[in-house]
C-alpha cells in the first residue's frame, strides 16, 4: 500500500506541478466514531476546498483535507505549495579527461535553487534567439552569413559562471550565445542580425561581428581568433591585472598551423590564456574522423596540459572553466580544454545540416543529451523547482524574444550617411573617399 501511494504521489506532483503526499492512516486512526455510525454516513457533508494560494506563507504551506471519514480506512490528501524548495544540492558531475595534469576539476558540483534557475533562463533566451533567427532567415529577413548555436548552449553559459565579467572572451563566428552572455540584450543580437540602427554594432557587423565590453567578438576569418586571444593574454599578464582570456575555436579550425604558434608563443610566456575546442563533431560537413588524424584535441596543445570536458553539461563545463581559469592565474601558463558538444542546425543556414549525418542521430543526441533538458531534470528530481516556474519562464523568453523580433524588423536600417563612421577609433572627424573622386564620405569615430 505504501509504495502504490507514493508512486501515486509523484504522478500527481508530474501532472499538477504542486507537491502531494498520500498517507496512510489506517494504522494510526479511526475517523468514524463508533457510536453513531449511521449518523456519520447520513449527515456527512461534501468536503471544503482547499484555499487557492501559489504563494503561501511557511506557515500556510501545508494544508490537509480529509477525503474518506466512514472507515478505519481513511486517507488524508497533504497538498504543500513550492515555498521550501532545496536550496542547494550536490550532483555528480563526468569526470574530465586530463593531459600533463596530476588532477583535474571535481567530479561533484554544487548547484544552488537561484544559480540553476539563471543557468536555465541563459540557455533558454539563447535557444528561442537562435530559432528566432532561424525563423526570420527563412523569411529572408536575415540575408548573408549566419551560423546558429542551438544544442551547445551549456558552453556559454557554463563558461560565463565560471569567469569574471572583468575577464576577456573572443569566439570565431558562432558568436551569437557568447553575445549574449557577454551582456548584450536579444533586441541588439537581432537587430544586428537584420542589419538595423538598433544592432549591438549598429547593423554594420551582422551575424559574426559582434562586441561588447570585454568581448571580442565574432570573427569570420577560421583560427584567425586564436592569435588575437593570445595578444589579449598577453596584456593581461603585462598590465598585471590577474585577468585572463578564454579563446575559443572549433574543431575544423583545430588544424591551422596559426592555433599551434599560438601554443608555443603563450606556453613560452605563461600568458594566462584558456585556449577552448568546441568540438562539435563536425567542421562544416566533415565529419572530425574524416578531417584530423588525433580527435584528442585536449591533447593538441602538447606541452600545454589539456582537459577534455562533457559540454553538454553546464555544470560539468562550470567547473573545468573554473579549474582552468585557477590555473591560469596562478600564473603556470596556459591550458587548452576541448568541449565535447553537438549543434542542431547545420554548419550554416545554408547548410541544411542532414547530408552528412541523419535525422535520426540529431534526434538521439536531443532526446539523451540535451543541455537545457538535462538542467531542468536535475533540478525537478531534487524538488529545486517546480514545473510551473520553468513554464511562466519559457513564457516571459518567447515574449521576450518575439519583442525582440518586433524591434528587429521595425528598426531603420543605418543611414548612408553613416557608412564611413567607427573606421577609426578616437580620431577626429575626416573625410573618406568613397567609390569616385567627388564622392566624399565623413568619418565619425
Amino acid at each position: 500500500m505504501k509504495t502504490m501511494l507514493a508512486i501515486i504521489s509523484n504522478a500527481l506532483c508530474r501532472i499538477t506541478g504542486k507537491n502531494v503526499l498520500l498517507i496512510d492512516l489506517s494504522e494510526y486512526v479511526n475517523l468514524t466514531s463508533p457510536a453513531a455510525p449511521a449518523l456519520a454516513l447520513t449527515q456527512r457533508q461534501p468536503p471544503k476546498p482547499p484555499p487557492v494560494s501559489t504563494r503561501s506563507t511557511a506557515a500556510q504551506s501545508v494544508s490537509i483535507q480529509p477525503e474518506q471519514l466512514d472507515g478505519p480506512g481513511g486517507r488524508v490528501v497533504v497538498a504543500r505549495s513550492f515555498t521550501d524548495f532545496t536550496p542547494q544540492a550536490t550532483f555528480d558531475i563526468k569526470k574530465c579527461d586530463v593531459h600533463r595534469l596530476e588532477e583535474g576539476p571535481p567530479e561533484k558540483a554544487e548547484l544552488t535553487r537561484e544559480q540553476g534557475l539563471q543557468y536555465y533562463r541563459t540557455m533558454q533566451t539563447v535557444r528561442r534567439m537562435e530559432l528566432k533567427a532561424d525563423q526570420l532567415y527563412k523569411q529572408k529577413i536575415i540575408r548573408g552569413f549566419c551560423h546558429l548555436y542551438d544544442g551547445q548552449e551549456a558552453c556559454a553559459a557554463g563558461i560565463e559562471a565560471a569567469i569574471n565579467s572583468s575577464d576577456h572572451l573572443i569566439t570565431a563566428y558562432r558568436a551569437h550565445g557568447y553575445t549574449y552572455t557577454r551582456g548584450v540584450s536579444v533586441k541588439e543580437i537581432l537587430a544586428e542580425l537584420t542589419g538595423r540602427k538598433g544592432g549591438v554594432a549598429k547593423g554594420k557587423g551582422g551575424s559574426m561581428h559582434m562586441y561588447a565590453p570585454h568581448f571580442y567578438g565574432g570573427n569570420g576569418i577560421v583560427g584567425a581568433q586564436v592569435p588575437l586571444g593570445a595578444g589579449i593574454a598577453l596584456a593581461c599578464q603585462y598590465q598585471g591585472n590577474n585577468q585572463v582570456c578564454v579563446t575559443l575555436y572549433g574543431d575544423g579550425a583545430a588544424n591551422q598551423g596559426q592555433l599551434f604558434e599560438s601554443f608555443n608563443m603563450a606556453a613560452l610566456w605563461k600568458l594566462p590564456c584558456i585556449f577552448i575546442c568546441e568540438n562539435n563533431k563536425y567542421g562544416m560537413g566533415t565529419s572530425v574522423e574524416r578531417a584530423a588524424a588525433s580527435t584528442d584535441y585536449y591533447k593538441r596543445g602538447d606541452f600545454i596540459p589539456g582537459l577534455r570536458v562533457d559540454g553538454m553539461d553546464v555544470l560539468c563545463v562550470r567547473e573545468a572553466t573554473k579549474f582552468a581559469a585557477d590555473y591560469c592565474r596562478s600564473g603556470k601558463g596556459p591550458i587548452v580544454m576541448e568541449l565535447q558538444t553537438y549543434r542542431y542546425h547545420g554548419h550554416s543556414m545554408s547548410d541544411p545540416g542532414v547530408s552528412y549525418r541523419t535525422r535520426e542521430e540529431i534526434q538521439e543526441v536531443r532526446s539523451k543529451s540535451d543541455p537545457i533538458s538535462l538542467l531542468k531534470e536535475r533540478m525537478l528530481s531534487n524538488n529545486m523547482a517546480a514545473v510551473e516556474e520553468f513554464k511562466e519562464m519559457d513564457a516571459e523568453i518567447r515574449k521576450e524574444v518575439e519583442e525582440a523580433a518586433q524591434f528587429a524588423t521595425s528598426d531603420p536600417e543605418p543611414p548612408l550617411d553613416e557608412l564611413c563612421n567607427h573606421i577609426f577609433y578616437n580620431n577626429p572627424p575626416l573625410e573618406v573617399r568613397g567609390t569616385n573622386p567627388w564622392s566624399k564620405l565623413k568619418s565619425v569615430s
